[in-house]
C-alpha cells in the first residue's frame, strides 16, 4: 500500500500541503482545513492539511508557541479523519517525532535543523514520510545528504522543500534551478514553499516580516519550473494570526491562484517533451 507521500504525488500535476502556520484553536483548524479540501476537490489537486502544534522557532520569548501540544495534535488527527486527507507537522527534537507520528501523516523537519542527524533518523523509524526544509545556507545539492540519513535509517518515504536561500540579513531569495537539482539529487519529490520564501527575518522589533503580495509569482515560478508539490500557509484574517501572518495568503485568495496554477501546469505539460 502506497504511503500518504506516494498517494500525493501519485496524480499528474501538483500536490499541494496548505494550511495555518500553527493551530490557534479547532474551529480554525476546521474552517481552514473544509475551504483548502473543498477547493482541491475541484480543482483535482491532492491536498495534505499543515499546522504546527507547536512553534519553538520564535524570535522573541514572548511569542505565541500554541496551544499546548496533546490538544494541538487531537485537532489536526480530527481534520485529517473528517477530511479525509493526510495531516503534516514539523517536529524540532527526536523525541517528538514518536509523539507526533502517533496523530499525523507526514513529519516535517523545519530548515534550520535539516542538518540535525538525530533529529531525522528519528522521523525516518516512525516509518512515517520526512518532509524535509532545505536549510536557508544550504546548496540544492547537499539536501541529499539529509536525504541520505533518512533513507540509511530504514524509510524511503522523504521530500524535499525549498524554501529560499538567506541574502543578507533580512530578506530571502529564491533560486529556481533548486527545483531540478534537487530533484537529480535526491531523487524524491520536491517541493516549494511559496510563503516561507518570503520571510522577512530578523526585523529590529523582533518579528518576522513578509511580503505575501509575491506570494503568486513563487507559486507561478515553482509549477513553471516542474515543482511537485507547493508549500503554502493560508489564514481568513492574516492581521490577526498568532504565528507568521506576515507573509501568509489571506484564504480568499486561494481558490483564484490555485485556478491559476492548475492552467500553467497543463499549458507547460501540453508542450512536447524534448
Amino acid at each position: 500500500m502506497p504511503d500518504k507521500l506516494q498517494q500525493l504525488h501519485s496524480a499528474p500535476g501538483f500536490f499541494l500541503i496548505a494550511g495555518p502556520c500553527v493551530i490557534e484553536g479547532e474551529e480554525m483548524a476546521f474552517e481552514i482545513g473544509h475551504y483548502i479540501h473543498d477547493i482541491c476537490r475541484e480543482l483535482g489537486i491532492p491536498f495534505a492539511f499543515k499546522g504546527s502544534y507547536r512553534k519553538a522557532n520564535r524570535s522573541r520569548l514572548d511569542s505565541f508557541s500554541g496551544i499546548g501540544d496533546l490538544k494541538a495534535l487531537k485537532i489536526l488527527s480530527a481534520v485529517g479523519r473528517e477530511l479525509g486527507v493526510p495531516v503534516v507537522t514539523d517536529i524540532h527534537q527526536p523525541e517528538e517525532a514518536a509523539m507526533a507520528a502517533d496523530f499525523v501523516d507526514i513529519l516535517q523537519i523545519p530548515a534550520f535543523l535539516c542538518r540535525q542527524t538525530d533529529l531525522l533518523v528519528a522521523a525516518a523509524r516512525t516509518g512515517k514520510p520526512v518532509n524535509i526544509k532545505k536549510g536557508q545556507f544550504l546548496a540544492p545539492e547537499s539536501m541529499r545528504f539529509a536525504v541520505d540519513k533518512v533513507r540509511a535509517a530504514g524509510n524511503d518515504a522523504v521530500a524535499v522543500t525549498e524554501r529560499g536561500t538567506t541574502f543578507g540579513y533580512g530578506d530571502l531569495v529564491v533560486d529556481f534551478r533548486a527545483v531540478p537539482r534537487m530533484q537529480e539529487a535526491c531523487r524524491c519529490p520536491v517541493i516549494v514553499d511559496c510563503t516561507h520564501s518570503l520571510q522577512q527575518p530578523n526585523t529590529a522589533g523582533g518579528v518576522t516580516g513578509g511580503c505575501p503580495e509575491m506570494i503568486e509569482t513563487i507559486a507561478r515560478a515553482a509549477v513553471a519550473t516542474g515543482a511537485d508539490g507547493l508549500f503554502m500557509e493560508t489564514h481568513p484574517h492574516p492581521e490577526l494570526a498568532k504565528s507568521d501572518g506576515a507573509n501568509m495568503l489571506h484564504l480568499s485568495l486561494l481558490r483564484p491562484l490555485l485556478t491559476r496554477l492548475v492552467q500553467i501546469r497543463k499549458t507547460i505539460d501540453s508542450f512536447p517533451k524534448e
